[in-house]
C-alpha cells in the first residue's frame, strides 16, 4: 500500500510539474503529453527515489510466497500419508 500510494504520489507530483512548466511556456498544454511524459518521469524517478520501499515490498512478497510454498508442501505430505 505504501509504495503504491508513494508510486501515485510521485506521478501526479510529476504531472503538476509539467503541466505548470509546459503551460508557463507555451499557454496551452496537450493533455495526453503531458500525462506521457509524467510517467516516464515518475517512472525514472521511483526507480532512484523508492528503492528502499521497492526492497520492502519484494521482502513481503517473498515471504508471503515462501509460507505459502511450505504449506502447500506440508499439505502434499499429509495426502501422502493418507
Amino acid at each position: 500500500m505504501i509504495y503504491t500510494a508513494l508510486r501515485i504520489a510521485l506521478f501526479l507530483g510529476s504531472f503538476a510539474i509539467v503541466f505548470g512548466i509546459w503551460a508557463a511556456v507555451t499557454g496551452d498544454v496537450p493533455v495526453f503529453w503531458a500525462v506521457l511524459i509524467a510517467f516516464v518521469v515518475s517512472g525514472v524517478g521511483s526507480y532512484y527515489l523508492l528503492e528502499r520501499q521497492r526492497e520492502a515490498f519484494a521482502r513481503r512478497v517473498d515471504a508471503r510466497a515462501h509460507r505459502a510454498a511450505e504449506k502447500l508442501d506440508e499439505m502434499r505430505s499429509k495426502e501422502d500419508t493418507d
